[in-house]
């Protein structure tokens, strides 16, 4: 059987061709139903797809995994074009909070987190997600993303609290002013991955007492606000999936200590997780 396997965001798409026990990964460009019709997918994955899939592959089930699939309108879109494409396969569509939790937990009961560029969570029982805390997106929430580290250091930054070295450091990495920065968050598209940029400066600067502050209490901020909510967060393993997570591994570690938390699986990105189950 041929299992075809995405998991997309907006930016870019990573595919995952199973056939008898053989894996091949494909890479095109994130589709977003947001911004995409189902036309223009089409046109996309006829481009950048089928050709690398091969002319003898019969696809008998897709499984996509994508950013805006929580949307009826946008699971439409998808499925619209993937069945298009694959005319005689299964096609199942679902978020990418789901694809978190079936490549961290499996089969088996679990939590699990998103922190990359946004953050999420849910308790999942080994089949479907039960409870989400919700996500209210970058302005309001996402503690503990790339977007909610990299506005503290934006903010340290322009607010002057970082000291002379590390100011030195900020200016010397992102040769940026105050009003570039003001700029693209109020003015320009896409501010929370703007934002996200700046916590690659926290990675590069492990061991000031400020960098580390941070980083510990934008992580705590998501400890508190939404894993504290779940009954489950002290009965069954914590997983994570994501940059942050990947990058901060070492303060996930601590900090479920000091919540008494059981630390599960931490992962970069969800696909080795998604083949596995999937296989």
């Amino acid at each position: 059987m041929m299992k075809l396997i995405a998991d997309s965001g907006a930016t870019k798409c990573e595919w995952s061709l199973l056939s008898n026990g053989k894996k091949k990964r494909i890479a095109t460009q994130g589709i977003s139903p947001y911004f995409l019709n189902s036309a223009e997918i089409i046109e996309l994955l006829q481009k950048e797809l089928l050709p690398k899939l091969g002319k003898d592959v019969f696809i008998q089930e897709v499984h996509y995994y994508g950013t805006g699939l929580s949307n009826a309108n946008n699971i439409k879109i998808i499925k619209a074009a993937l069945k298009k494409l694959f005319p005689e396969a299964i096609i199942e569509t679902n978020t990418d909070l789901l694809a978190a939790a079936r490549a961290l937990c499996g089969k088996q009961k679990g939590i699990a987190c998103i922190l990359g560029t946004g953050s999420n969570s849910c308790y999942y029982n080994g089949k479907k997600i039960v409870s989400n805390s919700p996500g209210i997106g970058y302005v309001l929430g996402d503690e503990g993303s790339g977007a909610y580290l990299g506005k503290k250091v934006v903010q340290y930054y322009l607010y002057n609290t970082f000291d002379e070295d590390l100011n030195n450091r900020f200016e010397k990495k992102f040769n940026t002013t105050s009003i570039e920065i003001l700029e693209h968050v109020y003015k320009q598209p896409l501010a929370n991955r703007y934002l996200a940029s700046f916590a690659i400066f926290l990675a590069e600067n492990r061991g000031h007492f400020m960098i580390e502050n941070i980083i510990e209490d934008g992580l705590n901020d998501f400890f508190f606000t939404h894993l504290c909510k779940y009954r489950e967060s002290w009965l069954l393993p914590i997983n994570f999936i994501g940059s942050v997570a990947f990058g901060f591994k070492d303060v996930l570690k601590d900090l479920c200590h000091s919540y008494e938390f059981e630390l599960g699986t931490i992962l970069q990105k969800p696909m080795d997780g998604l083949i596995k189950y999937h296989s």
